[in-house]
């Protein structure tokens, strides 16, 4: 025949959320739920999704404890894009100022050439 577990605490709502738990036996032969705290999510990138590596996942209020240097990545954007993005990023930024004075090149150009037809 099977042991009885007993519960520690009333929980009024069985969702997924609140049901983390393992069964334990206590020094008196009893089984028992130990009752486990949720787990924390890893951040997530802005801009693709992806979990960023480097960056614990804990809870909102151990997030609150532990030191900046558990929580960013030292980069640009550190905390809050991943490599790829940010790598993206600096190359749309880039090939964007190069466009910018391709098109002034060519305007000046134009004003040039049109100035010495005159």
């Amino acid at each position: 025949m099977t042991q009885r577990v007993t519960l520690r605490k009333r929980q009024p709502y069985v969702t997924r959320g609140h049901t983390r738990r393992r069964i334990i036996r206590t020094p008196g032969g009893k089984y028992v739920y130990q009752h486990l705290k949720k787990l924390g999510t890893k951040p997530k990138c802005g801009d693709c999704g992806d979990p960023l590596q480097g960056v614990l996942a804990r809870r909102p209020k151990e997030l609150q404890r532990i030191a900046h240097h558990h929580k960013t990545v030292s980069r640009a954007y550190g905390g809050s894009r991943c490599a790829c993005c940010v790598r993206q990023r600096v190359m749309r930024a880039f090939l964007i100022e190069e466009a910018k004075i391709v098109k002034k090149v060519i305007k000046e150009q134009a004003k040039a050439q049109k100035k010495s037809g005159q």
